[in-house]
């Protein structure tokens, strides 16, 4: 069991956000909020743009885990690169240069996301043995 108080504490903060965490995913699991979203990408519609709304409000209650940590620099990349952007007709004649980024800071969001609510229901107290996903979710806070 990790016993640094880092972690504890990122455990607690967990459990005590979990339901409204599992709101946040049952909508980034929707079907506007994740089907929907996605075809947006393959139809080539500027509707993919509004992915980044639900970007930037999983990393926000990601962040409020554990607000004193900085998150995963790759993370943090990935997410800047797929966030703050506004249609321009040019995107079409580059679509995939420019929305990709979008769809996949989404998707790594929603991992995450995922992460912890799977974790802060299955795990009662901090592993020993580390589950990949929960090792991933450790990653996020540059904890392991």
């Amino acid at each position: 069991m990790d016993e640094r108080q880092e972690v504890q504490a990122l455990f607690s903060r967990l459990k005590l956000a979990l339901p409204a965490l599992e709101k946040l995913l049952a909508e980034a699991t929707s079907h506007w909020g994740y089907e929907d979203g996605i075809y947006r990408f393959y139809h080539q519609s500027f509707k993919v743009y509004g992915l980044q709304g639900a970007t930037t409000n999983i990393v926000a209650a990601l962040q409020a885990l554990a607000p004193e940590r900085e998150l995963n620099e790759w993370f943090v990349r990935i997410v800047k690169d797929g966030t703050g952007k506004r249609f321009e007709q040019s995107d079409n004649a580059k679509w995939l240069e420019v929305t990709r980024p979008i769809v996949e800071a989404f998707f790594h969001a929603r991992y995450f996301l995922e992460m912890a609510v799977r974790y802060g229901h299955t795990l009662q107290a901090l592993p020993q043995v580390l589950p990949s996903g929960w090792a991933a979710f450790l990653y996020l806070y540059r904890l392991r």
